[in-house]
């Protein structure tokens, strides 16, 4: 844990004891030393707790037939990162599993098991939803780093959607955005220190994959009549629930959330969404993806970046990365060892064949830090964050003898030159 903490403030060592450290320990918590602005952790300790929350009543599509759709009572396991208490000592561990669905994984990073909240004001919440399958730890840098700037983080384990628990398709795809609300509900509803900081009614949501499916969802952008009569979706025309147009999908939207981000949203490349259905999106909208990505396809998720003409809305993308561009947390050694014996599942299900995972994760950590700082917090000097040349390698380093920016310069804000190579980024008004 030391070894993530000195990195992160700049602190020297040789790269075989880093290396050797990390191998043993996973840190999620690494900064790198060309990692843009807004990647550095905020100045707050974060403490960590899991919560367990029940959704009762809810229809158990595994066990759903042509004749029968029985009910179930929903568990959802949430990791919550938070704001600690003054005196809190940083450091702790989580054990994950890994994507094989049965290996434990140790990961470290800066948050306390357990520690008290803090006290005296409120923070906003962000929900924290991953792909399928996934689970709560896939995208612990991000919980972690937003809560040391003054939120609090939920990340959900959605209920057949887990590396161990992986079961029919369409209960992730009528569940995520339920879920992603229910949480929403239960984190309002909290009692105790930590409920008494927790603000949900300015809420941020950050979907990965199907989490993105999810949040699109959820945010106004209703499902095609045809997606809901999939042979291999969700049984008995039960996504209707979800179809544009309809009552039910409506009163699902959420006052409460008030920006989205959404990495690699899986949906647009299988007939979800057509132009009507995503128009009716209509939440400030980071969209993050791939530029090789073949399996959201992101040929698909530029088109969902052209019609979500209901809000603003920003497209960054890592060029020449696949699917686990910006998402997932580094693989874990156990991930190299299985590979070394064969086994290269879990290890690719983390990383990118181009593009190291620290520097995507810390390129996420910031755009997520201007954006919900932005649209949660209502800070409009963040919004220079995001005045961009499109092409990060057309930008422009113009410095005077001392070392200010002169009227010339146009090199990506919050990036050292040379650090924003790769990336593109494009932004749309809502109406555009």
């Amino acid at each position: 844990m030391k070894t993530a903490i000195s990195l992160a403030v700049g602190t020297c060592m040789s790269l075989a004891t880093f290396a050797a450290t990390t191998a043993n320990a996973n840190p999620i918590d690494v900064v790198r030393p060309d990692a843009p602005e807004l990647a550095a952790y905020g100045a707050r300790v974060i403490g960590v707790q899991t919560l367990e929350f029940v959704n009762p009543g809810q229809i158990d599509i595994v066990n759903t037939t042509e004749d029968n759709a029985p009910t179930y009572d929903r568990a959802l396991t949430v990791e919550v990162w938070y704001p600690a208490a003054a005196g809190t000592e940083a450091g702790g561990s989580y054990t994950a599993i890994l994507r094989d669905g049965k290996t434990e994984v140790p990961l470290t990073g800066q948050a306390a098991r357990d520690a008290a909240p803090a006290s005296g004001e409120t923070y906003p919440l962000i929900i924290i939803s991953h792909g399928y399958p996934g689970n709560r730890y896939l995208m612990s840098h991000l919980g972690e780093n937003l809560a040391s700037k003054g939120y609090v983080v939920a990340s959900i384990d959605h209920a057949d959607s887990t590396y161990s628990d992986q079961a029919a398709f369409g209960s992730t795809l009528l569940n995520r955005p339920l879920d992603q609300r229910f949480v929403i509900d239960q984190m309002e509803a909290l009692d105790g220190p930590l409920g008494a900081i927790t603000d949900a009614s300015t809420t941020g949501v950050i979907g990965y994959s199907m989490g993105g499916y999810g949040a699109l969802i959820y945010g106004g952008a209703g499902v095609t009549q045809a997606s809901t009569e999939y042979v291999w979706g969700t049984p008995n025309g039960l996504l209707e629930r979800h179809l544009a147009g309809s009552e039910t999908h409506e009163a699902l939207v959420d006052d409460r959330v008030k920006a989205m981000i959404a990495i690699g949203p899986w949906g647009k490349n299988a007939g979800f969404w057509d132009a009507q259905g995503m128009s009716g999106f209509r939440k400030p909208l980071l969209l993050v993806a791939g530029g090789v990505d073949d399996v959201s396809v992101y040929a698909a998720m530029r088109t969902i970046f052209e019609e979500a003409t209901g809000t603003d809305r920003h497209l960054l993308t890592f060029e020449h990365a696949n699917h686990n561009a910006a998402a997932p947390m580094p693989a874990p050694a156990a991930a190299y060892a299985l590979a070394a014996e064969g086994d290269s599942g879990p290890y690719e299900h983390y990383a990118d064949a181009v593009w190291d995972n620290t520097r995507m994760n810390n390129i996420t950590q910031h755009f997520a830090t201007a954006f919900m700082d932005m649209h949660i917090k209502g800070d409009t000097e963040k919004a220079a964050y995001f005045d961009l040349v499109t092409k990060a390698g057309d930008g422009v380093v113009a410095v005077d003898d001392a070392g200010k920016e002169t009227a010339d310069h146009s090199y990506w804000k919050g990036f050292a030159p040379r650090t924003a190579a790769g990336l593109t980024f494009e932004s749309k008004a809502k109406g555009e």
